[in-house]
């Protein structure tokens, strides 16, 4: 018989999915019922794509294919609790002609709950028959998996990132947001820095040894830019009629 493999370790896993146990998903002997654990498996795969920053629904439209799952695999070694903190780990760890198989691990700290294996089959979606998985989709995963960064990121004026900058703009401020359009764009655009991502405008204050960031968060989102490093300051102001609050982060 061929050698079994050894159960996961934290140190086989990239990426995490971080969620605690709710009351719902807790059973008659007060842990979580068996079947939950791959609707865990789910969430930490959706949240895969979004750390390759290939949201799932546009890049598989792009892909003009779908993945679906052809089998899923639990071993249970502990269980989990209501309220645990639980790490999910996910990692591609072979791609095939059509298929890929994900790895999984479902840590509470550093030990090993639940191992977990999910293949799928990257097929079309409107017959559900299998295609070869697309050599730009192959090349993100091994990328990921290798360490690479995700994101590349422009830097530049407001005639050259027009269109990508405007676009996210547009996307977030006006059409889910229902700040009116005019307000969105100032003459201030035509003179500022640009940048799709707030790493890249780090690094550049950085260069121009500037002493901070500052932005404007929304104060729902305030959580968001305190993980970040940034700092509240002053009181909550309105903007656009959504409440805000001045944030800053120190650059040394």
């Amino acid at each position: 018989m061929p050698d079994t493999p050894p159960p996961p370790t934290r140190a086989d896993f990239r990426f995490f999915e971080r969620l605690r146990v709710r009351w719902s998903e807790i059973d008659a002997q007060q842990i979580v019922f068996n079947g939950h654990y791959l609707a865990y498996l789910d969430t930490a795969v959706a949240g895969y794509w979004r750390a390759m920053a290939m949201p799932y629904h546009e890049t598989m439209a792009g892909l003009q294919g779908d993945l679906y799952v052809k089998k899923a695999t639990l071993e249970y070694h502990r269980s989990a609790r209501y309220e645990d903190l639980l790490d999910i780990g996910m990692r591609c760890v072979q791609i095939g002609r059509s298929s890929m198989r994900f790895a999984a691990g479902v840590f509470r700290q550093d030990v090993l709950l639940v191992g977990g294996e999910l293949v799928y089959v990257f097929a079309d979606p409107a017959t559900q028959t299998s295609r070869p998985v697309p050599a730009r989709l192959r090349e993100a995963l091994q990328a990921f998996e290798a360490g690479e960064a995700m994101a590349r990121v422009e830097l530049g004026r407001w005639d050259t990132l027009a269109a990508p900058a405007g676009a996210i703009r547009t996307q977030v401020f006006v059409e889910e947001q229902g700040i009116p359009a005019e307000m969105e764009w100032d003459a201030a655009d035509a003179g500022a820095l640009h940048a799709v991502a707030l790493d890249a405008l780090a690094q550049a204050a950085q260069a121009r040894s500037d002493a901070e960031l500052l932005l404007h968060a929304q104060t729902s989102a305030q959580a968001f830019y305190a993980r970040a490093g940034f700092q509240p300051r002053g009181p909550v102001f309105e903007e656009a009629g959504i409440p805000h609050v001045e944030m800053v982060r120190a650059l040394g």
